[in-house]
């Protein structure tokens, strides 16, 4: 184990109120009683109130109050940590500064040399995302409050195909990020319905003061997929679709808003998917055939084969063209 890594498993080992001879944290750590009291030197050195009793009943300890003390994080945590804001500040995560405080206390109760390590580990990744209204962030806080409060909200919505933004009143039931966007789904009493709402398309919010009461165990992520689920063209039993292909066909097929919903398997050259037979008779040939040799239809041979009769139409109708 690296050092911070064997320093951080000696000071969860304290912090379980446990008296601990050297020997016994140098045997689970399989170190050297030497370096034990060698991280002793640098848990005190960096503040950590570590008392060791010599005697009969001695050992080592740290007192209670650090016990009450925050979490502490190996490098890999850290990390992640950072990463994760960056993620959340490119999807417009409603409370980045938030976030961002809470990672300037972590940061802060660091040693120098683990913030130069975390500033190493950091500096490679980016996230580009683009550039969203600043109002969109009080927006999505207004919503995720009327959510979890349970109130209902009035908004000026504009649907795609209209220039004129329509009002009306809705029960937020929660919050999405779906493909690059904010959703709220939420019950439009207007609709008498549960329906999806672009957060970017709403041009205000208004709280009514009127409560409603979500229903028990709503999910948005869970909605989403019902309704991809309802856009299948029957029920009953699925059948295998697995497509073997280049990566970046791969992503995007996994990506597709409607078979992202069906993928059951996926490894860097081949995806699977489960999907009924008529929904993949009527949706699928045609779209697998806009990518080309870059994918290979392995299974089911009913796929195969309507590809495979398209391809040929395709190719005979420029065999006879009369601009040759």
């Amino acid at each position: 184990m690296a050092k911070w890594d064997n320093l951080l498993s000696m000071l969860w080992m304290l912090r379980s109120g446990r008296k601990l001879t050297a020997a016994q944290i140098a045997d689970s750590l399989e170190i050297s009683i030497r370096t034990v009291y060698r991280y002793i030197d640098a848990l005190s050195a960096s503040g950590v109130p570590i008392v060791a009793e010599s005697g009969h009943d001695g050992g080592i300890s740290i007192l209670d109050r650090f016990r009450e003390a925050p979490l502490f994080f190996n490098p890999a945590e850290l990390r992640a940590l950072a990463d994760a804001y960056k993620f959340a500040q490119g999807a417009g995560y409603p409370y980045t500064e938030e976030l961002q405080s809470a990672l300037k206390k972590v940061e802060n109760g660091l040693l120098e040399e683990q913030r130069d390590d975390l500033s190493r580990r950091t500096g490679g990744l980016d996230v580009i995302a683009p550039a969203r209204p600043p109002s969109i962030v009080p927006l999505l806080r207004d919503l995720e409050a009327a959510a979890k409060d349970g109130r209902t909200v009035r908004i000026a919505y504009r649907k795609a195909e209209e220039e004129q933004a329509g009002e009306r009143e809705i029960d937020p039931y929660g919050l999405a990020f779906d493909r690059d966007e904010w959703y709220a789904v939420a019950f439009c009493h207007r609709s008498q319905a549960v329906r999806t709402f672009r957060a970017d398309r709403i041009a205000w919010l208004a709280p009514t003061g009127a409560p409603f009461v979500k229903p028990e165990g709503f999910s948005a992520s869970a909605y989403f997929r019902d309704r991809s689920e309802r856009d299948r063209e029957a029920g009953g039993p699925l059948t295998l679709i697995r497509i073997e292909g280049e990566p970046d066909a791969l992503n995007a097929l996994c990506r597709h808003w409607h078979l992202r919903h069906y993928v059951t398997e996926r490894t860097d050259r081949e995806a699977q998917f489960r999907l009924d037979v008529p929904t993949m008779n009527k949706y699928l040939p045609r779209y697998l055939l806009t990518f080309g040799a870059a994918i290979l239809i392995r299974e089911p041979l009913e796929l195969r084969r309507q590809v495979r009769e398209m391809a040929r139409q395709i190719a005979r109708q420029y065999e006879e063209d009369p601009a040759d």
